[in-house]
């Protein structure tokens, strides 16, 4: 029997039909994304000044700025609750955060933004680059080489990072957040591994490696445009460009960044000339670096010379400040109808992990340096890591930020672990410099900061200099009255930094201001089951193990049962400020270059713990914590010796922009090969070109539209500036551009953008090019 009439049957089918398709597709959106986040990203230009200005990381005087390798950036996210509590995060192409820097962004992120976005929920995050401009920071013992207080250096950076924040806000949107973990097994070794043995043997069983291998990565998708970016930690050290490198450059973590974004964009365009293809709608857009002059080169070589030959160089001509940057190419390439794809590579528990993977060799031998003490016959200067590309540091950076940049692209592809639950974060400011810790049944205390003497012997990244060494619990007599000469530590400060035999008191050093900072910022930001560390120092790597195992024995044993097995715990290392390095107990004893950087003491890290195990529990717990005494702003009392510019010039009868020397006449290159081009220049202090280029290679469309192909953010072209001589006003622009192999055929020419100094202080722009070539 028939329950219903055979026309109300029809009816019900097609109502359950259609409920069924309903519920399919709300499951089916619910698996693409189930948002319960605002998500914003940003990136801006922090390229420094690009002449004259020590670098900072090596603290080696002599490694002064002369040009560009590939620019700098500040690179952002900002996850919000609804309506709810939000965290910023940014991540610098630099070599670590600064206390001044970071104060004065928090002061102007509070006169555009009210309470929004403060100490409390701001993380400023250094990748730990040697190859950016230094000055930047404000304790005198960072600023010493540098010639002290670099404003340029400083502005630059804290207008970058307030950009990026901005950015960042403006681009807040609905989105979902996926994490995913991986193996990296070969961007890091252990640049001190007789300090990691005086650990427990029954620690160092519970790990595979020696360094830490894990690479931790976010993807952030938005509602409508998908992926939007992605944000991932792993340790190994900005050390791929040499102490006697000169150009600025990310190293090998600013590389990653930029061969994942342009991987993305260029798999966005790729994407979107196949869907206006398919759609046979409107007309595509051809990418930048693809000529279309001529169908092949090979079948219209004549024709192609003569195109070339009759572009010859041009001579100097004024431009507009932003000239290069509306020559820029990635400002020509970025897709106008979705956001711009943003990919950051951050720093985690680096202290001990060096990317010359190959070993530390002596350069005057060969042979493997001492094991023990990273020596040469007794001496350090000998004694230097190999990267993977050695002995060319250009092909190791770009070796281990391919590395990581491939993994990074697994990971990314591979991310289905949803971020959920709430966003929160804990912040105190802590003195350092006498803090009580709780150990077994007593109390130890930290010590005012103090540098041993093994600080001065470097590390197989960059060797120190004298007579110095790493495992040097002693010192020795000469270098006790040098040191003498400036502080002499009392007993009872030379007592707490036992076995470090204190090479400089830092820490009770106050003229002309402060050397060292005693106050330090701790941290946690959270974001769903993702807990990130904010840590303003170098963590060793079984440092860093510690304390993410403390900080998750407390998040997963809370009554809230807020965090199970799968809570995902980073560290995010040299952020808010820097306080150089933190050891454990066992590696502090050995007084190795690490240790020996460990500033308050064999305790440090234990100060850390306990801090961190507040800060969680407050977390979890929901309770305020006590903000702690506020670190000095000391801006006004910084001191500068570095020289202005005073005017820039040429030989007579040349103007700046003109071409010094030119591409040989009617010439042809093939990928790989190195196209060499000097121009008349001037100094690059007088304009940092932000979001710009000193150096762009041209394409030739048509038979006379020239567009940008190739700039200063690319790997592949540099930018090298000089002078004949050390205070002579006259200056040079070398721009060196490697043809990769993905380069397309066509015509080219180099072309080169700078501002020039009067006497009497204006400043003008300039621009030249050089003879068109060919590429086949």
């Amino acid at each position: 029997m028939d329950i219903f009439p055979r026309g109300y049957s029809g009816i019900w089918l097609q109502i359950a039909s259609v409920w069924f398709l309903m519920m399919l597709m709300q499951n089916f959106r619910g698996s693409l994304s189930t948002s319960n986040y605002l998500i914003g990203l940003g990136s801006y230009d922090i390229t420094g000044p690009a002449a004259d200005v020590n670098m900072m990381g090596y603290a080696n005087t002599e490694q002064i700025a002369s040009g560009v390798h590939f620019r700098l950036r500040a690179r952002a996210f900002i996850v919000a609750e609804p309506q709810g509590s939000r965290v910023v995060y940014v991540n610098l192409d630099a070599c670590m955060a600064s206390q001044i820097v970071t104060i004065k962004v928090l002061e102007r992120l509070k006169a555009r933004y009210g309470g929004l976005y403060t100490e409390q929920n701001v993380a400023i995050s250094g990748i730990h680059t040697h190859a950016g401009p230094g000055g930047y920071l404000q304790y005198v013992v960072y600023i010493v080489t540098s010639l002290g207080f670099v404003r340029q250096s400083f502005d630059v950076l804290v207008d970058g990072i307030e950009k990026s924040i901005i950015q960042a806000h403006e681009n807040l949107r609905p989105g979902s957040i996926f994490v995913n973990k991986g193996e990296l097994l070969d961007a890091g070794v252990n640049r001190s591994p007789s300090s990691y043995l005086n650990n427990p043997a029954e620690e160092r069983s519970k790990y595979k490696y020696d360094v830490d291998k894990e690479m931790t990565l976010i993807k952030f998708v938005d509602d409508e445009w998908g992926a939007v970016g992605s944000f991932n930690w792993f340790a190994t050290h900005g050390t791929s460009m040499s102490r006697t490198n000169s150009l600025i450059s990310g190293d090998n973590k600013g590389a990653a960044a930029r061969f994942m974004e342009d991987w993305f964009e260029k798999k966005g365009h790729v994407e979107n000339l196949d869907s206006q293809h398919a759609n046979k709608s409107g007309t595509a857009k051809i990418p930048r670096r693809v000529s279309s002059i001529v169908p092949s080169i090979n079948e219209n070589r004549k024709e192609v010379m003569e195109v070339a030959a009759s572009f010859k160089s041009s001579q100097g001509q004024p431009a507009t400040r932003f000239s290069s940057v509306a020559k820029r190419v990635r400002n020509s390439l970025r897709l106008a109808d979705r956001p711009q794809f943003v990919s950051a590579f951050c720093q985690t528990n680096c202290g001990d992990v060096s990317p010359n993977v190959l070993g530390a060799f002596c350069i005057d031998t060969g042979l493997p340096c001492d094991f023990n003490h990273s020596t040469c016959n007794g001496k350090n200067e000998q004694c230097y890591g190999r990267g993977p590309g050695y002995p060319d540091e250009f092909e190791s950076t770009r070796i281990i930020g391919e590395r990581q940049f491939k993994k990074a692209v697994e990971l990314f592809n591979k991310a289905t672990e949803q971020l959920k639950g709430k966003v929160g974060y804990r912040h105190a400011y802590v003195n350092f410099s006498n803090l009580e810790v709780a150990q077994g049944n007593g109390v130890v205390k930290t010590c005012p900061a103090a540098m041993g003497f093994a600080f001065a012997a470097g590390t197989t990244d960059g060797p120190g200099a004298f007579d110095f060494k790493q495992g040097d619990d002693k010192g020795n007599a000469f270098w006790r009255l040098v040191r003498d000469f400036l502080k002499t530590p009392n007993q009872e400060q030379v007592d707490c930094q036992r076995p470090k035999p204190i090479l400089l008191d830092t820490g009770e050093m106050d003229k002309p201001y402060a050397w060292a900072p005693s106050i330090l910022p701790v941290q946690i930001l959270r974001i769903g089951q993702l807990v990130i560390l904010s840590v303003p120092g170098e963590f060793t790597t079984m440092a860093g193990r510690r304390l993410r195992d403390a900080v998750k024995m407390v998040l997963t044993s809370g009554a809230s049962k807020e965090f199970g097995r799968n809570v995902h715990i980073v560290i995010s290392g040299l952020t808010n400020t820097y306080s150089q390095y933190v050891t454990t107990f066992e590696e502090y004893e050995v007084q190795r270059y690490e240790g020996a950087s460990t500033l308050y003491g064999p305790h440090t890290l234990s100060a850390y713990i306990q801090e961190f195990r507040k800060l969680a529990a407050a977390l979890i717990s929901g309770r305020p914590v006590e903000p702690g005494p506020q670190p000095p702003d000391l801006l006004d009392e910084q001191i500068s010796l570095l020289t202005p510019v005073v005017l820039d010039s040429t030989r007579p009868g040349a103007k700046f922009g003109d071409v010094k020397s030119d591409v040989p006449l009617n010439s042809t290159f093939k990928r790989g090969d190195m196209v060499t081009v000097t121009f008349w220049s001037a100094c690059p202090r007088n304009d940092l070109l932000t979001e710009g280029t000193f150096a762009l290679v041209e394409i030739l469309q048509g038979q006379k539209t020239w567009v940008p192909a190739y700039d200063d953010d690319d790997f592949c072209l540099r930018f090298i500036w000089s002078r004949p001589s050390k205070l002579s006003p006259q200056s040079y622009a070398t721009i060196e551009w490697r043809i990769p192999q993905s380069a397309v055929s066509g015509v080219y020419r180099v072309r080169h953008f700078g501002a020039a100094k009067a006497l009497f202080g204006s400043i003008s722009h300039f621009t030249g090019s050089s003879s068109a070539f060919v590429v086949a």
